[in-house]
C-alpha cells in the first residue's frame, strides 16, 4: 500500500473549510483514529484514494451502491436523462416510473412523496403521523438513527454514538421531551411505556434491522409486537427503511418479516448513488400531504431528474434473482469471517440480512445498543486499520453496518477473507 500522503495533505486543507475536513462526521474516523480514506474513484467493488490505493468496499457509500460504483446501467441512464436537463422543479415522468416501481415492489406504499434526503424523509412521516392522530410524542428505540432532525438527536446510533454524543446540543429540551426512548428488543419494556404514555404517543418509528448501532436484528416477536401497541394505542408504526429499504429483502421489512407498517421512509438504494429519498404509506395518510391535504412539506429538488433515473436503473436491474445472489456471497462472507474468528479464539458475533451485514468482537449475540456499547471497541480499531492497510474498507465505526453488492464476486468474498484473516492476526497481537 502506498502512503496517504495525498489524502493527508487534502484532509489538512479540508479541516480549513469543514468542521473536522468532512461533511458527515463519521468521515473523519473519529470513532478509529488516524487519516480518512479521501476517495478518487471507483469501480465495481473497489474505491480507490486519492493516494492510488486500491480497497475491497464494504461501506458501498452506506448502503446506496447495491450494484456496486459505477455500474453500467446506472451511469446510462444518467448520461441520458443529464442531456435532457438536470432538474425543472415540474413533473417528469421519471417521478412516476420510479414510483411505480418502488409500489410493484411494496404494495402497502399505495402513496408516496419523494424527497432528498433520509432525514427529510423521516421527519416528513412524524409531522404526518402529529397531524393524523393529534399527539406530539413519539417513540424511538436506543441506538437507533433516524437522521438529524432535533426530534431524533436523544440516545440515538450512528456518528451519535460513534462520537459519544448522548444528544445534541441545540435540541430545545421542550421539544427533546417529546422523544420517548426504549430498549430495542425489549417487548415488556415497550408495553411498559406504552401502557403509562400510550395516549400522547404519535407514533413508534424503529429500524426493523438496526443498521446504525452496528448490525441487530429484531427478535422474533419484536415487530409483531410494536404492531400491536401502536394499534392498541392509536399511534402510527413507522418503519425507517432508509438503510434496509431493497437491502433485507425484495420487498423490504414486510416481506422479510410479515408485519406492515401505517408508513415507511425510504433512501439509499432508491436513488443508486444519488441523493433521494421517499416517505410513504396507506392513502388516506399520505393524501393528508399538500396540496391534497394540510400537512406541509415541499422541496425544490425533489424527484429531480437525475436521482430519479439513477433509481430506477438500479431496481430495474435489482430482480429477485441478483438479490438472492447477493445475499448468498453475503452469507459466505459472515460464515467466512465467524470461522476465521473462532480458529483464532476471538470473541465475535456476525450475522446478516438480505445484502446488509455486520459483525461485533463479543461472544454473546447483540440484541440491543447497551450490547453493541459492550462489544471490544479497541480490537475494532485494531483490526479496522489492519484491514485498510491489507485493501480491505470497513466502516470506521464499530456502530456501524456493512454492505455487498452485485459487484462483489465469488474470488473477491475469498480474498477479503484471506485478507481479513490476516487483519485479525494482527489486531489481536
Amino acid at each position: 500500500m502506498n502512503e496517504r500522503t495525498r489524502s493527508a495533505a487534502i484532509m489538512e486543507r479540508s479541516r480549513g473549510i469543514f468542521p473536522g475536513g468532512v461533511n458527515s462526521p463519521v468521515r473523519a474516523f473519529g470513532g478509529v483514529g488516524g487519516v480518512p480514506v479521501v476517495a478518487e474513484r471507483g469501480a465495481g467493488c473497489r474505491v480507490i484514494d486519492a493516494d492510488g490505493n486500491e480497497y475491497i468496499d464494504f461501506v458501498l457509500s452506506w448502503g446506496p451502491l447495491v450494484l456496486g460504483h459505477a455500474p453500467p446501467a446506472v451511469l446510462d441512464a444518467l448520461d441520458e436523462a443529464m442531456r435532457r436537463g438536470t432538474s425543472f422543479g415540474m413533473p417528469t415522468e421519471l417521478e412516476l416510473r420510479l414510483g411505480e416501481l418502488i409500489r410493484a415492489r411494496m404494495p402497502h406504499l399505495e402513496r408516496m412523496r419523494f424527497v432528498s434526503s433520509g432525514t427529510e424523509a423521516t421527519m416528513s412521516a412524524v409531522r404526518v403521523a402529529r397531524a393524523l392522530t393529534g399527539r406530539d410524542a413519539i417513540l424511538k428505540f436506543d441506538g437507533c438513527y433516524h437522521g438529524h432532525a432535533d426530534s431524533f438527536l436523544v440516545r440515538a446510533g450512528s456518528g451519535v454514538a460513534t462520537l459519544g454524543l448522548p444528544n445534541s446540543p441545540g435540541v430545545p429540551a421542550a421539544l427533546a421531551e417529546l422523544t420517548l426512548v426504549a430498549p430495542y428488543n425489549d417487548v415488556p419494556a415497550v408495553e411498559r411505556l406504552m401502557a403509562a404514555q400510550g395516549p400522547r404517543i404519535a407514533a413508534i418509528i424503529v429500524e426493523p434491522v438496526v443498521g446504525n448501532a452496528g448490525f441487530i436484528a429484531p427478535d422474533p416477536e419484536f415487530l409483531p409486537a410494536l404492531r400491536r401497541l401502536a394499534d392498541a394505542s392509536g399511534a402510527l408504526l413507522i418503519f425507517d427503511e432508509v438503510m434496509t429499504g431493497f437491502r433485507i429483502a425484495p420487498g423490504g421489512a414486510p416481506e422479510r418479516f410479515g408485519v406492515t407498517p401505517d408508513l415507511t421512509t425510504l433512501g439509499k438504494v432508491i436513488g443508486g448513488g444519488l441523493p433521494v429519498a421517499a416517505y410513504g404509506g396507506r392513502a388516506d395518510l399520505m393524501d393528508q400531504v399538500a396540496p391534497t391535504g394540510p400537512v406541509y412539506q415541499a422541496g425544490t429538488l425533489s424527484g429531480n431528474p437525475l436521482a430519479m433515473a439513477a433509481g430506477y436503473a438500479t431496481l430495474s436491474m435489482l430482480t429477485r434473482d441478483l438479490h438472492a445472489r447477493i445475499e448468498g456471497r453475503t452469507a459466505r462472507l459472515v460464515q467466512g469471517l465467524r470461522e476465521v474468528a473462532a480458529r483464532r479464539g476471538v470473541p465475535f458475533t456476525a450475522d446478516h440480512a438480505g445484502s446488509m451485514w455486520g459483525f461485533f468482537f463479543r461472544a454473546e449475540p447483540v440484541r440491543n445498543f447497551a450490547d453493541a456499547r459492550g462489544a471490544d471497541a479497541d480490537l475494532f480499531r485494531r483490526f479496522f486499520h489492519e484491514a485498510l492497510a491489507r485493501g480491505v474498507y470497513l466502516a470506521p465505526s464499530p456502530f456501524e453496518a456493512a454492505f455487498m453488492s452485485a459487484a462483489h464476486g465469488d474470488d473477491d468474498v475469498a480474498l477479503a477473507i484471506e485478507r481479513l484473516d490476516a487483519a485479525l492476526g494482527a489486531a489481536r497481537g
